[in-house]
Formats: C-alpha cells, structure tokens, sequence
C-alpha cells in the first residue's frame, strides 16, 4: 500500500498563503484613491441640505477618503473658504443665484465647478390660491396698490407681510432689488430671519383662512405642504430685474412665466487646486446626480418630524441602496479617472 507523501515544508506554504492573502488585501486598499486624503465639507445654515452633502461624503467615503464633519456655514463664507483651501468642497452652490459668491471668491481660477447636481430648481413669490381669484391677483406689482397690499398686512402696519429670505442666501438680495424695480418698497415690509419660523407662522396664517405672501423655492418641503395650483399661485412679475453680475438677465422661463427668478441649478463646488490634485473626488463632482423629486419628498419627511442627524443619514443611506447601481457606476468612473 502506498501512503501519502507528507508534505516537507508545510510552515512555507503556509506563509506563502498568508503573504499572498496580505499583498491582495493591500492591492485592493491600494486601489482606493482617497487613502489618507483629508475631506472638509461645508454646507449651509439649511437643516435641507444635509440630505444632499451627506450622499456627497459617502460616496467620498466610499472612495477611501476621510471626510471630516460637515462644517456649517454662511454662503458667501463658504465660497471664501474654498477659494482660500480651508475647506474641500460644498454641495449646494446655487447657480446663478451665487455668481457673485462664486466670482468674488476667485471664480473659476481657485475654484472647480463641473456637472449638474440637481437641475431646474425655481424660486419666487406665491399668494393664496383664494384670495388671488377672489381679487384677480397674479403679479406681483399689483401690490403697489396699497388696498391689495393691506390684504397681507398681517400686524396692523398697512403693508403686506412678505415671508421673505434669510440674510445671506443670496435671494434677500434679489427680494430687496425687486422692491425698488417694482416699486413696492412703500406697500410691502420684507420679513427676514430664521425662514424656519417665518413660513411656520405663514403656514398657520393660511390654515386659519387668512391671506399669505411669501417667498419660497424648489425643491423644498413647503411646495408639498402648500401645493402651487391647489392651495397657493406663484406670481408673475412685471419684467426682470436683477441685482448685480445679472442686471441684464432675463428670468423668463420656457413656458413664458416670469417669477423673477431665474432657474437654477444646484451644483457641486470644490477647492480647484484640490480638485485638480485628486481626479476621483473631481470626476465623482462632476458626475454625481439627484432628481428634485428625492430632495422634496427627504425634506418633507424632515419637516414630519424625521429631522434628527440619525434621521437624515437614514435617509441618505436608503436613497443610496435604492440607487445602489447608479452609485456604483459613479465610483467606478471616479476610480477610473484616477488611473
């Protein structure tokens, strides 16, 4: 009979595997581009926008970065602080309303703008749906008539009460210009601060029955909760009229209406010597994309009470499992063009 020939150097063999086992786990971490390369998001003071950074990071993540916690921040700041190289990037320039942020913060020369992260976001002012058929209200420059202005008065001053923009988005500036165009800055009081508290107040208004102006934009939670063509009307404005690197646009939208605002884009920012130092984290801006529809229904879900850190990365990882192959393309091309 013959017996097994026993193996002469099984330690040898059994450190070989292992090497091998350790050099393949290493050309795998290898393979990731981020390794050891530090990330600084930014985002602003809008709870909303956290949705939109945070599918950022984890893709960034996901590339072998280290991301660091996102930083609040104003949004001229933010754009001065990713000009200067103190932070990465941010998820939610608004374009064009942040033209100005963007060109005082040194433009294209310090920072990298490429891609469309979510299109076709509109802005602007809406009335009650009630009380805009019952006067025949639907521009904005009837309000210069102090008898249609009084209609929104709502403590006593007779001019009507804007819920208008938070100082330092950039559409204060855009509501305090229209004022002077249309002029309107006799029969309107433009109410600014913490928006959060402004549109509850106006959202309790009109369930009292009671007559609402207000600003407000898309994708956002209040369009879900106050429904244009069901329970508010935008409004149209008599020409357009903006401030600044814009004073000759014309904000008039492909179906003809003119809200005043342009259609924007919400892009993805980034510190250009950065950006250009890892290709990955560039291609991943450039090409990462999420409809308006995702954004309204997360914000909605916040503004039901869904509102913690937990709650949002919640949100955020289920929308990545949902779109788990899309994702996966995106990381793929970004590796790619680190090669």
């Amino acid at each position: 009979m013959i017996q097994p020939t026993s193996d002469p150097k099984p330690g040898l063999r059994a450190f070989l595997f292992s090497a091998a086992v350790f050099a393949s786990a290493g050309a795998l971490a290898a393979e990731l581009p981020g390794e050891g390369i530090e990330v600084q998001p930014l985002q602003s003071s809008i709870a909303e926008e956290t949705f939109q950074t945070l599918l950022v990071v984890k893709a960034l993540e996901e590339l072998g970065y280290e991301v660091k916690p996102i930083q609040e921040i104003e949004y001229a700041t933010g754009h001065v602080a990713l000009g200067n190289g103190d932070a990465t990037f941010m998820a939610d320039h608004w374009d064009p309303l942040h033209v100005d942020f963007y060109v005082e913060a040194g433009g294209d020369e310090k920072l990298y703008r490429e891609g469309v992260y979510s299109s076709g976001a509109l802005q602007g002012y809406l009335i009650d749906k009630a009380t805009a058929e019952e006067h025949g209200i639907t521009n904005i420059e009837q309000l210069k008539d102090p008898q249609i202005a009084e209609l929104f008065d709502s403590n006593g001053d007779g001019t009507a009460d804007l819920a208008g923009c938070t100082p330092g988005w950039g559409c204060e500036k855009v509501i305090e210009h229209h004022l002077d165009a249309y002029g309107l800055r006799d029969t309107v009081t433009h109410n600014q601060g913490s928006y959060s508290a402004i549109i509850a107040d106006t959202i309790a208004r009109y369930n009292q029955d009671k007559p609402i102006l207000y600003y407000t934009w898309t994708p956002y939670w209040v369009s879900g909760v106050l429904v244009p063509g069901e329970d508010v009307v935008w409004l149209q404005v008599p020409f357009s009229a903006l401030p600044g690197e814009r004073a000759d646009v014309d904000t008039t939208l492909p179906d003809g209406s003119n809200y005043g605002f342009q259609a924007n884009d919400q892009r993805i920012i980034a510190n250009r010597a950065w950006a250009e130092a890892n290709p990955a984290a560039a291609k991943l801006f450039s090409i990462m994309k999420v409809s308006n529809n995702d954004i309204s229904a997360q914000n909605l879900r916040m503004r039901d009470g869904e509102d913690s850190p937990k709650d949002i990365e919640r949100h955020a990882d289920a929308w990545i499992a949902a779109n788990r192959a899309k994702v996966d393309q995106w990381l793929d091309e970004a590796k790619a063009a680190a090669q």
